[in-house]
């Protein structure tokens, strides 16, 4: 296996996540190809960190969450794409493929690399290697289908980098006709309960943490032009809580009623009202 810095290492997280929840609770999320590669991570994989069931279904949870936000943009949008920002080792296309749709999955080259020897390779989901926060990539989509609705998942992923940066990204893709962005972000308070607590749980305490949402409509006043949340979902209000522990589901409650953790949809204002969350 290849030699990871702090935020790499982090793929491994929503892939324990997965494949604990596709074991204990397939109400939440079932994933076939990462139960598959359970036996090919690194064996000490499972001993790092001491992460609790709340933990490990806070990564599935995010990963069935993004699989509704994208079944619902293709239902929208037939003939759209979709685009993974640090993609990692997410199996999002494997769940979700139907059977014409294609998909991009965007990370760094040697993640990259590590994913494709890892992953089977799909039919319609092109590797682009890069930073995510270059643009490179979504004009090479965009020179390919310049025409197609274009939705970018960014699981996992923002909170690591500073606000600045995030929101040039957001402006970037906000001149693109027809894109939408769906993400996971983090509120001040939970931000804080992140830092102290879950990424050490996790193993990955030396993994820097630092933009966060409060209000996803203010985020989109700070993109600017015509930009506008279009949801801004507590994150476990569509989680199936049935068989967890008690001290997980009070967890996952205390979550989306103080709204630490959410998630959020922005795009250019199409004369659709912003969903309350």
């Amino acid at each position: 296996m290849p030699e990871f810095s702090a935020l790499e290492n982090t793929l491994f997280i929503p892939m324990l996540g997965r494949i604990y929840a596709s074991e204990h609770f397939r109400n939440i999320l079932y994933d076939e190809t990462a139960l598959s590669l359970k036996d090919a991570l690194p064996k000490d994989l499972a001993d790092k960190g001491s992460q609790s069931q709340y933990t490990l279904l806070a990564s599935a949870s995010r990963s069935a969450n993004m699989d509704r936000y994208i079944q619902s943009f293709l239902r929208r949008k037939p003939g759209g794409v979709i685009a993974e920002l640090g993609c990692g080792l997410e199996t999002t296309y494997y769940r979700n493929d139907d059977g014409h749709t294609r998909w991009y999955a965007v990370d760094l080259p040697d993640v990259l690399e590590y994913r494709e020897a890892l992953l089977p390779k799909p039919q319609r989901q092109a590797c682009l290697a890069g930073d995510a926060f270059s643009g490179d990539w979504i004009r090479r989509i965009h020179s390919g289908a310049p025409d197609a609705p274009v939705l970018v998942t960014a699981g996992g992923l923002f909170y690591y980098f500073e606000e600045e940066k995030v929101v040039a990204l957001l402006r970037m893709l906000h001149g693109f006709e027809s894109v939408e962005v769906v993400f996971d972000g983090v509120s001040r308070i939970g931000m804080g309960r992140l830092r102290k607590k879950y990424m050490k749980q996790m193993g990955h305490a030396d993994a820097r943490m630092f933009f966060c949402v409060d209000s996803a409509a203010e985020l989109a006043r700070r993109i600017g032009g015509d930009a506008c949340a279009v949801s801004e979902e507590p994150y476990y209000r569509h989680i199936d809580k049935t068989g967890l522990k008690p001290s997980t589901k009070l967890s996952m409650g205390a979550s989306d009623r103080l709204r630490m953790v959410k998630m959020v949809h922005v795009r250019a204002n199409v004369g659709v009202a912003p969903a309350k969350g």
